[in-house]
């Protein structure tokens, strides 16, 4: 079943306190655990390579419920692997978080009364460099306490020295091979960061606005034109309609008044107008919109700036210096003075992108800015998953993967910022541009600069793969290391972070920088609702470890996740896994009590009982599940697999059916003690990787082994016992009906209540002692009188309930619910009897009468059976 290389010792059972106390252990396990190095990656060893990078966490904040569900789910593949004898690079690190960061030692700043540009640029990035050693460390404490086995000497910062080295030498790469340039285009603003925001930074929400008609133009030649945006006319430089729309034909390529300006402007013809939306005439704003810009490009048409970089009117005149929603409300109000709004609609719901950072509504603005030319690298990175090399679990997320790479954008990769890696691209006095690689001198003289934006915390991040690995310099580490086994992340950041990894990994490395990406879903409060500071519902998850134990949580958020799928987690849930981490506890204390061993070789199956080889045989189903479980990425089955075979069949099956053996001590008991201590053996290195701390504690005071974490993983022996399985099937046949019979004649579970048992010439014949004392039940004494009778797997049980129970309050109780299980079934045919009814009722109400009637008619048979089965008075 296992091969321990470790010599086995003794179990020490006074070594294991009577209740398990998960801060006693879990702090000092985890350092051991470090200082034994058993989470290093050595580049040179011949054992085959599994790697995973931690998604880094931004150097912002702490962990919340998300991440440690994520690390949960890492942490459990990789430990799981290096049992397996894999050389195991779990890759920890941090990332900068360019604007996220920015803000927040801004914010700090703002409580002195002092903004960046009172530092100036270098001192306030010493001062985030100050900030970030500061808070940190944050981070790494909250991955020990997890159990995070991470390899802590290889931890990176998306800002250390080499990774600088790795953006500085791949953004030269590109400039040279012409996929990254500098143009003027339409993007997204947030007046509040004062930076550009990528699309797939934008949260996109419905805003209560106004949508307001107006007249451009005198007489004849008045058109109307709508718009959300009032104070961006001021910035119009045409009006365009439908080449072949009639309604305008006559007014294409006129000069028409522009209303609270001095100026003309052309009515032009263009294909992106729709003639059937509104009025089939739009306002052309260049400067303020990416469909008006594109529309302008083809037209030659001017482009007028209307706000500054902080969303303030700068076109001379009335508005000038006015907010754009301050202007917005004066230009409406002077245009309605001059008779010319003909509708207004308020409010107008319609979708508004806001900054993903600070939530303030973004502009669209006209900015001269970095790009990525993303046509040849997204083709590649739609090629790499549809030709198999690389997998995306599950699979139903694959189309949303390629629909976003088969449309890509170029990629907006410069930032308005401070703090981040600076663009390596120095400007001359004469417009000249020169990129600067990581070993080339910059250029000097008069006039020479470098440009003062930032990349996109994306642009590093999307590197992480091979960058932390020593990239560009040809490391042992990515010739072991990369690409990586499997990239865990959460399916919200498919475009953000994955998408990015596949087209750096692929155009850098020239290989893909992961084989699978196994996506999972978001975590949210027990009711499904998303976790929100404004809300309230957000949890910190070390408040619940300090309660419950890092093992409980772990255990829970394991159990939930189901690929791709979002997770709700209550404080309940947490709760029922530390009862689960105690039961493990307990029954391991028991066994230990009653002699479990691992030492010498499993006894030959001949010497066992059936209930041995029953639960050897379900051990070894047990073991394949689990590897067919992880190889699959189902988290959420193989836990709750792996609890209902620890708690329902070794612990309260196995245990119980044992315990008349070891109570009766001699040789049998010596064997099922040693079947005792390998099945707690295996499957306790079955649920190290999903809850390390408490297993560890149990294993190897088990086995004297010195650590789970470097133990082998399980494997499948092929032994199978089909008879012994039946046979144990069949005692808990017996066993469960007649708990059932006991609980509804309001029986307490420990009332022993006389019984005979006719089990000769059955297979439940050798387990009579058993089941008496998993039922309670006490051998037919003098004066026995069976008054009820269950036949139940070929065998019976008489039981005399006479005395135990109140007869007529019993059969008062179980009429009642007789009649009412009766009127039941009288109600539901009627309904599914009525044609007119059927015709009308949806499905899943039909369907939902029908099991109920199914159900009442269970209920009939099975409270007649009682009844019958009472003492008669």
């Amino acid at each position: 079943m296992t091969e321990n290389s470790q010599t086995p010792q003794p179990a020490a059972t006074d070594a294991l306190p009577t209740t398990y106390t998960p801060a006693a252990v879990e702090g000092p396990l985890y350092e051991r655990w470090v200082e034994r190095g058993y989470f290093t990656a050595d580049a040179k060893s011949d054992k085959p390579a599994y790697t995973v990078v931690i998604p880094p966490p931004n150097v912002t904040g702490s962990l919340h419920l998300g991440h440690a569900f994520e690390h949960t789910l890492i942490d459990a593949l990789t430990r799981r692997k290096r049992m397996q004898g894999f050389e195991t690079l779990w890759q920890p690190g941090m990332d900068h978080a360019g604007i996220a960061t920015q803000n927040v030692v801004e914010r700090e700043l703002a409580k002195d009364g002092k903004s960046r540009h009172d530092l100036g640029r270098e001192a306030f990035v010493e001062r985030v460099w100050q900030w970030k050693e500061e808070s940190g460390g944050q981070i790494s404490g909250q991955m020990r306490r997890l159990g995070d086995g991470v390899a802590w000497d290889r931890e990176r910062f998306t800002m250390d020295e080499g990774l600088s080295i790795a953006v500085q030498t791949i953004f030269k790469k590109m400039y040279d091979d012409g996929l990254i340039y500098r143009a003027e285009r339409i993007i997204n603003w947030c007046p509040r960061c004062l930076t550009a925001i990528s699309d797939i930074e934008v949260d996109y929400q419905d805003d209560n606005g106004e949508l307001v008609s107006m007249t451009y133009g005198e007489g004849e030649d008045t058109i109307v034109v709508a718009t959300t945006r009032a104070e961006t006319m001021l910035g119009d430089t045409a009006v365009a309609v439908h080449p072949d729309d009639e309604r305008y034909a006559r007014l294409i390529g006129k000069q028409i008044k522009l209303p609270l300006t001095d100026r003309s402007i052309p009515v032009v013809a263009d294909t992106h107008v729709d003639p059937e939306f509104g009025t089939g005439a739009v306002k052309v704003t260049p400067a303020h919109d990416p469909n008006d810009f594109a529309i302008g490009q083809r037209h030659d048409l001017e482009t007028i700036q209307v706000l500054d970089e902080r969303g303030i009117i700068i076109t001379p005149g009335p508005f000038q210096g006015l907010d754009r929603f301050e202007a917005r409300s004066a230009i409406v109000a002077a245009l309605r003075a001059e008779g010319r709004i003909v509708a207004e609609k308020r409010p107008y719901v319609h979708s508004v992108g806001h900054c993903s950072r600070c939530k303030t509504t973004l502009e669209p603005r006209l900015s001269m800015q970095w790009w990525v030319k993303v046509e040849t690298l997204a083709k590649a990175a739609g090629d790499a998953v549809r030709d198999g090399r690389v997998n995306i679990h599950p699979a139903d997320l694959t189309p949303r993967y390629f629909d976003w790479v088969d449309n890509l954008n170029d990629w907006c990769i410069s930032r308005q910022l401070w703090w981040g890696h600076r663009i390596p691209v120095w400007h001359g006095p004469n417009g000249e541009m020169v990129c600067v690689g990581p070993n080339d001198e910059a250029p000097t003289g008069e006039g020479w600069h470098q440009d003062t934006d930032v990349l996109d915390t994306w642009f590093s991040s999307g590197l992480w793969p091979f960058s932390t690995m020593g990239w560009p310099e040809k490391t042992e580490s990515l010739e072991k290391f990369y690409p990586n086994s499997v990239l865990v992340t959460g399916y919200d950041l498919m475009f953000f972070w994955v998408a990015r990894m596949m087209m750096f990994g692929l155009y850098a490395m020239d290989d893909v920088p992961f084989r699978t990406i196994a996506f999972h879903g978001m975590v949210r409060d027990e009711t499904g609702k998303k976790m929100s500071k404004s809300k309230g519902n957000v949890v910190n998850p070390l408040d619940w470890m300090d309660k419950y134990g890092s093992d409980a949580v772990r255990f829970t958020l394991a159990r939930g996740a189901n690929p791709g799928v979002d997770v709700p987690i209550g404080e309940d849930w947490v709760q029922g896994s530390r009862n689960f981490a105690n039961k493990i506890w307990n029954a391991t204390r028991f066994a230990l009590m009653n002699g479990a061993t691992v030492e010498g070789e499993l006894p030959a199956p001949e010497q066992m009982t059936a209930t041995d080889r029953w639960i050897l045989s379900r051990l070894n189903t047990v073991v394949a599940q689990i590897d067919a479980l992880y190889d699959d990425y189902q988290f959420a089955k193989l836990s709750d697999a792996l609890f209902h075979f620890a708690w329902d069949e070794v612990f309260d099956w196995y245990v119980e059916l044992s315990k008349t053996t070891f109570f009766a001590e001699g040789e049998q008991a010596k064997v099922s003690a040693r079947v005792l201590g390998e099945v707690l053996d295996v499957t306790l290195r079955l649920l190290h990787p999903v809850v390390p701390f408490v297993t560890e504690t149990l294993w190897t005071t088990l086995t004297g082994g010195e650590s789970l974490v470097v133990a082998d993983w399980p494997k499948d022996s092929g032994f199978r016992d089909k008879g012994a399985e039946q046979e144990i099937e069949l005692v808990q046949q017996v066993v469960t009906e007649v708990r059932r019979f006991r609980s509804d004649q309001g029986l307490q579970p420990g009332q022993k209540v006389p019984a005979e048992l006719s089990l000769d010439g059955t297979a439940l014949a050798p387990h009579e002692a058993a089941i008496r004392q998993l039922l309670r039940l006490t051998a037919p004494g003098e004066g026995f009188h069976a008054t009820a009778s269950l036949p139940v797997a070929g065998a019976t049980v008489a039981l005399d309930l006479s005395g135990t129970i109140d007869v007529a309050a019993e059969r008062k109780r179980l009429t009642k619910d007789l009649e009412a299980a009766k009127k039941e079934v009288v109600q539901a045919n009627a309904k599914l009897g009525n044609e007119a009814f059927l015709a009308k009722a949806p499905d899943n109400v039909v369907d939902k009468i029908r099991g109920r009637l199914s159900k009442a008619e269970a209920d009939i048979a099975r409270i007649t059976a009682q009844i019958e089965a009472l003492p008669q008075q």
